[in-house]
């Protein structure tokens, strides 16, 4: 059973400078919502940093708030918080994999975003996730968001576009007569 197998966990970062986070959660089940921010709020205190908080309709809404906020804000990195338990309708297929592609294309823009939006059969499920005794799922987004803060001050500022990465600036052309030449 998966609530009672032991994974490993990476050391909590450390930071030479403050980071700031930025929460973002889905409340339709609050109590779970409200676990999540705890466990969520709770790492990030733990880690030196700081947070704010912002509450969406639903979790198609987390990735639109956090491209919003990304425009217009200082953040570091992102939490992105919320439960979709499955329903009788496609809806929940939907809703997890539109929210969950969509913070992954944000991450692979560069954004440091730890998804900690539950996609679950039931309401027990959820309530074990959200507990910050137990799976502490909000506790483990957060961590994840603060280990990718990391590796971007570890590894500078991003000069360029994500993606492939020539060599170098200079464009090397064949030429038949003379060898490469520079374009």
């Amino acid at each position: 059973m998966a609530a009672h197998e032991t994974h490993y966990t990476l050391d909590r970062p450390t930071f030479d400078k403050p980071v700031k986070l930025l929460i973002v959660v889905a409340p339709y089940y609050k109590d779970i919502a409200d676990n999540l921010v705890a466990g969520a709020q709770a790492e990030i205190e733990t880690a030196g940093g700081t947070c704010e908080l912002i509450e969406v309709p639903g979790a198609l809404e987390v990735p639109t708030a956090i491209a919003i906020a990304d425009r217009s804000s200082n953040f570091d990195g992102y939490v992105a918080l919320g439960c979709v338990i499955r329903g009788e309708t496609t809806h929940y297929e939907t809703v997890c994999n539109d929210s969950s592609r969509a913070i992954q294309l944000m991450g692979l823009q560069g954004l440091c975003i730890g998804n900690g939006i539950l996609t679950v059969e039931n309401r027990k499920q959820a309530e074990v996730r959200a507990d910050t005794k137990d799976q502490n799922k909000g506790g483990g987004a957060a961590a994840a968001a603060l280990h990718l803060i990391a590796l971007t001050r570890k590894w500078g500022a991003q000069t360029k576009g994500v993606g492939f990465k020539a060599p170098s600036e200079a464009i090397r052309l064949a030429d038949s007569d003379n060898g490469p030449t520079t374009a």
